[in-house]
């Protein structure tokens, strides 16, 4: 039988004796050699007190040496192979030169480990190394495939080092990790190892050496850290602040642009002051209408830059109202006016600015004194009609229509024409003095409304008739649904009387009057249509104010006159929750190389959903003014659908869609979605050697720049050694030359003591 292989050995006590027995022999041993040395003390002789010292110390380690029974254990061990990780950085900003003019900072770390190969081939004999590429997933590389192109959208160097070190969880642990990245994390160590990122590098144990590469010399300009809300008001003021980042443009002017959907909104120009500064541009801007938009601000592209594609950054506004600015213009005071007016000022959400008329400069005021000067002031019509209408969300003409000059709006109907096509709201309420009635007949401002004067007004008292569009339609759904709307209607007192009128072809008659016809057709009471990008709405009667005198049978008030008229309100507007399709953009902002996702909620004329309802949706690109994609799909049991494009180039993009349930056309609606140029990797060519360094310092590595001409020393924990076969003692006190050199000490020490006089 062959007989084991010792590979190791280390020195052991064989003594059978206990620890605390052995501690009290050695106690005893050095207070013997301290008394003989307090007994020689007063020897004249130095030479004397030395050997005397030098014997018995002598004696005592000889002593010592026999009460420890020291030995030789050889033992069998094996030394186990950790692991050392090479970890490189597979973000898309590693695609960028290494230097000016150079290769990319992938092919960089490439040529460098393809000459250090022979170096890592040398660790090899203590440890396993491990390639790995992580993109921010950790993942098996090889020298083939970080040539390739870095693509990942983020920069984790955190999460990939714990990644490394949980890997080897067992027997197998991680010695050391050499990391290679240029140092460009936009995540846990975006603001560098501070805090919890720099707990977690400590928490490793584990010496993290770091390789760096790129410099910091490249030419670039970029769009970074917008900061803007996620919704604006309507014509309130609103900021958008970016920061232009310019390397390499030192004493140099950059235009800045900010855009809306292709349409400058403002710009202006930074200097940057130094070779690498940031600029922060701050743009002030009212929108004007309601909805969602695409913004971008832009800054040229200029020769020799690094990154082109950093030089624009889209984002979407939502744009709300706060409250419905709402301008009521009152031919004279009535009790139509006073219900209205007093209705639309008790409302929370309207911001109400009203005038009405109580004298025209031919009426007689009955002021006997000419030096007396009325308080009445003049009506401001220009300020009105031009500087201030577009401030305006909805614009209502109460029984207004004056021949008077000074009064007449006949120099501003255009205005008024072009107001609602735009994108406005207007609202015209009969009378005496309107609608082929009065004094004025405004052929301008009628082509934007649903309906045209057909003769003289109808004073017969009657109850307005619900039509069949009106049945489904928000503004008049004054119940919770198509049965309890009609019967609401039918609750209401009879009007007195109506202007005669006709609708216009493309018009929505809501009520019409139940007996008097026109062409054939019931004269129309409520009419409504969409007039370009606008709304308008006719009331032919200034009698509605008495709806508000109605109740249920129960006793308790309807409140059919408000709901009628706030349902009036959010429909000019254009509230989201009354239009029969909502189009939603999933997510508004995407990121470069993500799919484009919309939502389309259809609903019928009654607003229930509409079930198996056949969408179309067109991805519009706003730069080139061209359709770039459509998709179609079918609405579920809710009405919803969700549709996705494939990812898009970079740019501002509407999002147009119809719907249509059999032959019904369940409307169009848009809305508005950002595809980012580039992402957070690419919007920024710089290098940070300060964070690698950081990274090296906390975890007792060593940071380095490339290139290097082969690997370094780099810090790494030896493997621990495992013993893992039999052992074998040798003693090394029972030697009889041990005991004869023991008993020699002491003879010798007896023989001195003697002669010099101490025995």
């Amino acid at each position: 039988m062959n007989s084991p292989t010792f590979n190791a050995w280390k020195l052991v006590t064989l003594s059978p004796l206990p620890p605390w027995a052995l501690v009290l022999l050695a106690l005893g041993l050095v207070l013997g050699v301290a008394l003989a040395a307090w007994g020689v003390r007063r020897e004249p002789s130095r030479g004397r007190r030395v050997l005397l010292w030098a014997l018995r110390v002598g004696a005592g380690v000889a002593a010592l040496f026999f009460l420890l029974e020291p030995g030789i254990r050889h033992l069998q061990v094996a030394r186990m192979k950790n692991r050392v990780a090479v970890l490189v950085d597979r973000s898309a900003s590693m695609s960028f030169p290494a230097e000016v003019g150079g290769r990319s900072r992938s092919e960089e770390v490439a040529a460098f480990l393809e000459r250090a190969a022979p170096r890592l081939a040398e660790l090899q004999d203590r440890f396993t190394v491990e390639l790995y590429g992580f993109d921010p997933e950790l993942a098996p590389a090889t020298p083939e495939t970080l040539m390739t192109p870095a693509r990942a959208g983020t920069t984790d160097l955190l999460s990939a080092v714990r990644a490394a070190a949980g890997a080897g969880q067992g027997s197998r642990k991680l010695s050391g990790v050499l990391l290679f990245s240029d140092g460009a994390d936009n995540t846990e160590l975006k603001a560098g190892v501070v805090g919890r990122a720099r707990a977690a590098l400590a928490d490793l144990n584990v010496p993290v050496s770091t390789f760096t590469v790129g410099q910091e010399t490249l030419k670039d300009v970029a769009v970074e850290g917008l900061k803007v809300d996620d919704f604006a008001f309507v014509r309130n003021s609103l900021t958008v602040e970016v920061e232009i980042h310019g390397r390499g443009f030192a004493g140099q002017d950059i235009p800045v642009v900010l855009s809306q959907e292709g349409k400058t909104v403002a710009s202006k120009v930074v200097r940057m002051e130094s070779a690498d500064d940031v600029k922060p541009v701050a743009f002030t801007f009212t929108p004007d209408q309601t909805g969602r938009f695409v913004y971008t601000v832009t800054v040229p592209t200029f020769p020799g830059e690094a990154v082109a594609d950093n030089n624009t950054r889209s984002f979407t506004l939502k744009v709300i109202r706060d409250r419905v600015r709402v301008l009521l213009v009152v031919g004279r005071p009535s009790w139509d006016e006073r219900y209205l007016r007093g209705l639309l000022r008790q409302d929370a959400n309207v911001d109400l600015v009203s005038f009405y008329i109580l004298r025209t400069l031919s009426d007689d005021p009955g002021v006997v004194n000419d030096q007396r000067e009325l308080s009445l002031i003049p009506f401001p019509m220009e300020e009105i009609f031009d500087t201030k209408l577009d401030t305006f969300d909805v614009v209502i003409f109460q029984n207004f229509g004056h021949a008077d000059p000074s009064l007449s709006i006949a120099e501003y109907e255009r205005n008024l024409e072009r107001y609602v096509h735009n994108g406005g709201a207007f609202v015209m309420i009969g009378g005496d003095s309107v609608l082929g009635e009065g004094r004025a007949t405004m052929p301008t401002l009628m082509e934007a409304l649903p309906v045209a004067a057909a003769g003289p007004a109808n004073l017969d008292a009657f109850k307005p008739r619900l039509t069949p569009e009106g049945l489904r339609h928000p503004v008049t759904g004054i119940g919770m649904g198509a049965a309890s709307t009609e019967a609401a209607w039918a609750e209401l007192p009879p009007i007195p009387g109506a202007n005669l009128t006709q609708a216009r072809p493309g018009a929505t008659v809501l009520l019409d009057h139940p007996h008097l016809t026109v062409g054939g057709k019931n004269a129309p009471l409520v009419a409504v249509w969409d007039y370009g990008r606008g709304r308008s709405l006719v009331m032919a009667t200034d009698a509605s104010w008495y709806w508000a005198f109605a109740a249920h049978k129960h006793g308790s008030p309807s409140r059919a006159y408000d709901r009628f008229w706030g349902n009036a309100l959010r429909w000019l507007v254009r509230d989201p929750d009354l239009t029969t399709l909502k189009v939603t953009a999933d997510p508004p902002s995407v990121e470069p190389g993500r799919p484009v996702g919309v939502v389309v909620q259809a609903r019928m004329a009654d607003y229930q959903p509409a079930q198996d309802a056949q969408v179309r949706v067109e991805l519009f690109s706003v730069a080139t003014q061209k359709p770039v994609a459509v998709q179609t799909g079918t609405t579920g049991t809710d009405g919803v659908v969700r549709l996705e494009f494939e990812p898009p180039a970079p740019g501002p993009y509407k999002l147009l869609a119809s719907a249509k349930k059999g032959e019904t056309d369940l409307g169009k609606g848009e809305d508005a979605v950002a595809v980012r140029a580039v992402g957070p990797e690419l919007s920024d060519a710089s290098v940070r050697p300060e964070l690698m360094a950081q990274i090296a310092k906390e975890t007792g590595g060593k940071s380095y720049t490339l290139p290097q001409d082969g690997l370094p020393d780099v810090p790494l924990l030896d493997p621990p050694v495992v013993e893992v076969g039999r052992a074998r003692d040798q003693p090394l006190w029972d030697r009889w030359y041990y005991l004869v050199a023991l008993i020699a000490l002491l003879g010798a020490e007896w023989f001195a003591r003697r002669r010099f006089g101490y025995v």
